[in-house]
C-alpha cells in the first residue's frame, strides 16, 4: 500500500499556484531531494487526457491563411490515433482550463474528431510559451518565409531580444535581420491579405519590401481584387508586386508651331493648337498619309501587326 501511495497523483494535473503565494520550502539535497526531483520530473513528463473543449489557443499567430495539410492530419489521427502528445500549460486566466504551448494542429484535429487530447501539462510563463512555440515552428518544414518573418516581428514587438528570437527559430542573425526588415517595410495588413505565399521565397519578398514604399494602397487593392477572383496566395503576391513596377518614363513632348507630340510605350498622342481648320484638313487626309507611308516604307498591315506582337 505504501508503494501505491508513492505513485498516486503522478498523472494528476494540479492547478498553478497564485503568483503571490509563497512556495513551501523544499529539500533539494541528499537522497530525499533526489527522489523528490525524480518524482517532479516524472509528473512533468506524464501524459494525461484533456477534453479538447477545455483547451484554448495561446501564443502568437504563426499561420497566414488556411493550413492545406490540416485535413490530411485529421484523417491520419482518425485512422491511427494520436501518436505524439501535445504540450499544454495551465491557463493563467481561467482556473481549470488549459492553453496550447505546441501541437495546435493536433488539438484542432482532435477537436474536430471529438476525441480527448493526450498531453503533457506544465506551468509555463508567457515568455517560455512563446519561445517553445517558435522552436516548434522551426521543426515544421511547411512554414513559409513570410510566416516566419511575421512570427519574428511579433516576438520583437513583445520585447524579446534578438538573441532569443534567433534561438527560438534556430536561425542566424543575418536571416532574422532580413526577416524583420521585410516585416517592417511591408504593412502587416498587406502581409495578412497576401497570405503565406508558400512558393515565394526570401529574395522575392526582400525585393518587394524595397519597392513597395509609396505603392501600399495600390498593392492592397490589387491583392483584394485577386482574392475576389479566387487567386491563391502566391498569385496575390504577384499582383501586389506588379503594382510596384513603375511605367517607362514618358518622353518629353515635342512642341511645334501647330501643337505638340507625346510618345510613350503605349502610343503616340498628337495635340493640335490654334486654328481648327488645320485639324480638319489633317484628319481629312489621314488615310491618304497612311497609304503614302506604307508605299514608301514597303510596310503592309500584316507585317506591322507582327512587329507589334
Amino acid at each position: 500500500m505504501a508503494r501505491k501511495n508513492l505513485l498516486q497523483g503522478l498523472t494528476t494535473v494540479k492547478p498553478a499556484a497564485d503568483e503571490g503565494e509563497a512556495a513551501p520550502p523544499r529539500r533539494t539535497s541528499g537522497a530525499i531531494g533526489a527522489v523528490g526531483r525524480s518524482f517532479a520530473q516524472m509528473r512533468e513528463n506524464a501524459v494525461v487526457e484533456v477534453p479538447p473543449d477545455m483547451i484554448d489557443a495561446a501564443g502568437l499567430a504563426d499561420r497566414l491563411g488556411e493550413d492545406a495539410e490540416q485535413d490530411a492530419l485529421t484523417r491520419s489521427i482518425e485512422e491511427y490515433g494520436q501518436q505524439v502528445p501535445v504540450l499544454l500549460r495551465h491557463s493563467p486566466n481561467v482556473e481549470g482550463r488549459y492553453e496550447i504551448v505546441y501541437g495546435r494542429r493536433r488539438v484542432a484535429a482532435l477537436h474536430a474528431l471529438r476525441r480527448p487530447v493526450r498531453a503533457m501539462v506544465r506551468d509555463l510563463p508567457d515568455r517560455s510559451l512563446i519561445v517553445a512555440q517558435g522552436q516548434e515552428n522551426t521543426a515544421r518544414k511547411n512554414l513559409s518565409f513570410i510566416e516566419l518573418a511575421n512570427f519574428a516581428r511579433q516576438m520583437r514587438d513583445m520585447g524579446f531580444e534578438r538573441k532569443v528570437i534567433q534561438d527560438a527559430l534556430h536561425l542566424h542573425e543575418a536571416v532574422v535581420s532580413k526577416m524583420l526588415t521585410v516585416a517592417d517595410r511591408v504593412p502587416a495588413e498587406l502581409i495578412t491579405a497576401i497570405g503565406d505565399a508558400p512558393r515565394t521565397g526570401r529574395d522575392r519578398w526582400v525585393a518587394f519590401s524595397k519597392a513597395v514604399s509609396g505603392h501600399e494602397d495600390k498593392a492592397l487593392a490589387a491583392v483584394r481584387a485577386a482574392r475576389t477572383a479566387d487567386a491563391d496566395s502566391d498569385a496575390r503576391f504577384e499582383a501586389a508586386l506588379a503594382t510596384t513596377r513603375s511605367p517607362a518614363p514618358k518622353k518629353d513632348a515635342a512642341r511645334a508651331e501647330w501643337g505638340s507630340v507625346r510618345q510613350t510605350t503605349r502610343g503616340t498622342t498628337i495635340s493640335l493648337d490654334g486654328d481648327r481648320a488645320f485639324a480638319d484638313w489633317l484628319l481629312a487626309r489621314m488615310d491618304e498619309l497612311h497609304r503614302d507611308w506604307r508605299d514608301q516604307t514597303g510596310t503592309d498591315e500584316e507585317s506591322n501587326r507582327s512587329k507589334e506582337e
